[in-house]
């Protein structure tokens, strides 16, 4: 059969992405404890288009996706993936990412009582002129309690539901488990976010966010300085976002820097 997407393009534009995106499949991570844990994980995968092609075969990227799903780690070997992807598209340059929920069991403050926490994870490759750079990604719910509210009232301080985002890449050779970042950046709020909390648990992170008053700038500063510090990241960007609960608005922080 005719195949269009092999014709030849006047326009003269290289494109720099084409793929596919909001693919779901399967994949399989490995935890810290070396066990895997399998999460519905949504794809978005493309390469670069020279200007003397009309179109890209997407079919190709569902095809190799499909493959490396049974025949490797997904969550671990990115780069083998984008390679084949970029080798079978003749592309120059390709990017992959994965974005899927994970789960960690999280123990309750005071009682101990165990209950599965969810965390919205990424997973990203890039291949450009032959250097790879992987990218890991979280997103981390925390509470963060105003220092100001605290100073000026009598009674209470009002605080509010946070979300910390991280991304950090590394060299090939190094590795950060999901679990060892989650808790860095939980270290950082005023108190963490707890899927089960009984009458004691509730207590002890109320009182904690109130002995430990933050700004979205002071949570952004001390996530900042534990990356910096850290002796496997190269690369990272941190945002933080407050939904305030006595505002109509967020009160938010960024900063990415190369190491």
């Amino acid at each position: 059969m005719k195949d269009i997407q092999n014709l030849k393009d006047n326009r003269n534009v290289d494109i720099q992405k084409v793929g596919i995106k909001h693919l779901e499949l399967p994949l399989i991570i490995q935890r810290k404890n070396n066990s895997n844990q399998v999460v519905c994980a949504k794809a978005k995968v493309s390469v670069s288009l020279p200007r003397d092609y009309k179109g890209t075969h997407m079919s190709r990227f569902v095809e190799v996706l499909t493959e490396w799903q049974h025949k490797n780690l997904l969550g671990v070997d990115i780069k083998g993936c984008l390679e084949k992807i970029i080798k079978n598209l003749e592309a120059q340059s390709g990017e992959l990412e994965f974005k899927f929920t994970y789960f960690v069991d999280k123990k309750s403050p005071v009682t101990g009582l165990v209950s599965p926490m969810s965390y919205e994870c990424t997973f990203e490759g890039r291949i450009e002129n032959n250097d790879y750079k992987f990218i890991l990604g979280v997103v981390v719910p925390v509470t963060t309690l105003c220092p100001c509210s605290k100073e000026i009232s009598d009674n209470g301080a009002h605080n509010q539901r946070a979300f910390i985002k991280v991304n950090v890449s590394y060299d090939e050779s190094e590795h950060i488990w999901l679990e060892d970042l989650i808790e860095l950046i939980e270290s950082c709020a005023s108190c963490p976010v707890y899927p089960l909390l009984k009458r004691e648990d509730e207590k002890f992170v109320t009182e904690k966010a109130w002995e430990n008053p933050k700004f979205v700038e002071d949570v952004l500063r001390d996530v900042v300085v534990k990356l910096r510090n850290h002796d496997v990241v190269k690369e990272f960007e941190v945002e933080c976002e407050a939904f305030e609960s006595i505002h109509n608005h967020s009160a938010w922080a960024y900063q990415k820097e190369v190491k």
